[in-house]
């Protein structure tokens, strides 16, 4: 816990001085960015972030208005009336008619016994903030997850670009290759127009790979909470180099020992045992209803003379006492009450529970979505070392006219799938070990700001 509040306090004074510098020019575009520089601006800038804090600041709010509860309260009354001439009388048939009256008291009231209410709503306000601690950090490694699997969608767009770039260079190559043999007298024109057609078909791919390029980087800005206020030429429509690759780091998790983990560090899971233990505090605040309220009060005050208009003349004193109440019939509003918060402490054991078994299906889920992406690792490695050998012994046969220019084609093709399939393989590998990692509950907010 106190790692997750250093956590808070370095995260709210970033927070504090960014302050309403939203709306203020944004920081220029990088000309070189990377996951950590991403995840640290996430951190300070992200939307859901910044608002978990908040929810911590609401609490710690209603935590100084329940204290308040448990302090005395001082009050300045003043009252004045103007009587009709009816009313004013002389009193005791001494004095003069008075047609005002007027007063002035200070007034202490001090709770000494609430039932337990105080200290129950008290205890259940701070299970509350601790709640809403956890709950920032389950966002702060939602927010680092969703950053992490768009920064790599970003470069998986990027290095798809770069495959279909060098699939439309080799078919230039074969353009050109076409056009020389028909010079040579070798080919037919109608070798040349195949493979002009070849390359005009493999243009709209790299057009679509261009734009998904740019949505993954829009996408990106959104998850960091980079608003890109800017307008200016030189950040409006820039875009950084984006630093990393997509390549497959061989990692191992064990299915018992990763169940074991989540239920442990899932601040979620913790979160709710909290709630439990609120609602538990709200069932003592509803019963707290049936036992009485005893308050210490006093006063000074002084009150117009009823022979005098004069100030001086006015009367003052001071009173103290105890004050004690009891409800004996409500017409059964406290039962109601109580019933609501006991069903209440049943729902939030219904609730931990269900995030229990969710937990560990969501385990589950992540491991069989790990295994699947490490056997497609495994596959499209294999097929890509095929395919360029495929493609080479194509392009030597083409040259001692073994085989025609189709065949040829068709070998590229393959060789730019199966890159295509590697690259994606190996985004799915990364997105998969950082989908296990989050749903274990491993790698905290602490070690992302430490780092």
């Amino acid at each position: 816990m106190k790692k997750l509040t250093a956590i808070i306090i370095a995260v709210s004074v970033s927070i504090m001085s960014i302050g309403t510098a939203q709306e203020e020019l944004s920081p220029e575009v990088p000309d070189t960015f990377d996951l950590e520089t991403a995840k640290a601006f996430a951190l300070e800038n992200n939307f859901a972030i910044r608002r978990a804090i908040e929810q911590i600041e609401e609490q710690e709010g209603l935590i100084v208005e329940v204290k308040a509860q448990t302090r005395p309260s001082l009050t300045l009354d003043a009252d004045y009336q103007r009587l009709d001439t009816g009313l004013s009388e002389v009193v005791n048939g001494f004095g003069t008619a008075s047609d005002n009256t007027w007063g002035i008291s200070l007034n202490m009231r001090q709770a000494l016994y609430k039932g337990g209410g105080i200290s129950a709503a008290l205890n259940a306000q701070n299970l509350a903030r601790e709640s809403a601690r956890l709950f920032l950090e389950a966002t702060i490694m939602d927010a680092m997850l969703e950053v992490t699997t768009r920064y790599y969608s970003t470069l998986l767009a990027r290095d798809q670009i770069e495959v279909e770039e060098e699939n439309i260079a080799l078919l230039e190559e074969v353009v050109e290759d076409a056009k020389n043999r028909l010079k040579a007298g070798s080919v037919s024109e109608f070798e040349v127009l195949r493979s002009e057609v070849l390359l005009a078909n493999a243009k709209p791919a790299l057009i679509r790979r261009r734009s998904a390029f740019r949505v993954a980087i829009d996408q990106l800005r959104q998850s960091i909470g980079y608003g890109n206020y800017r307008r200016d030429s030189a950040n409006l429509e820039k875009i950084p180099e984006l630093l990393g690759e997509l390549s497959y780091e061989s990692t191992v998790f064990d299915l018992k020992r990763s169940l074991d983990t989540a239920l442990d560090n899932r601040s979620e899971l913790a979160r709710l045992r909290l709630i439990e233990e609120a609602s538990d505090a709200g069932v003592e605040i509803a019963q707290s209803d049936y036992r009485p309220n005893v308050d210490l009060i006093g006063s000074y005050g002084k009150r117009k003379s009823n022979f005098s208009d004069s100030f001086d003349d006015g009367s003052d004193g001071w009173t103290v006492g105890v004050v004690a109440s009891w409800d004996i019939f409500d017409g059964s509003r406290r039962k109601g009450r109580v019933r609501q918060a006991k069903s209440q402490l049943e729902q939030s054991r219904i609730d931990r529970e269900s995030l229990r078994l969710a937990i560990e299906v969501e385990v589950r889920q992540s491991m069989s979505e790990y295994q699947e992406a490490v056997e497609l690792v495994m596959a499209a490695g294999k097929v890509v070392e095929q395919a360029e050998e495929a493609l080479r012994l194509s392009d030597s046969r083409y040259a001692a006219g073994a085989i025609n220019q189709l065949d040829v084609f068709e070998a590229r093709v393959a060789l730019t799938e199966s890159r295509t399939n590697r690259l994606e393989a190996n985004f799915r590998h990364i997105v998969a070990v950082a989908n296990v990692r989050r749903s274990i509950g491993e790698g905290t907010p602490v070690a992302l700001l430490e780092e």
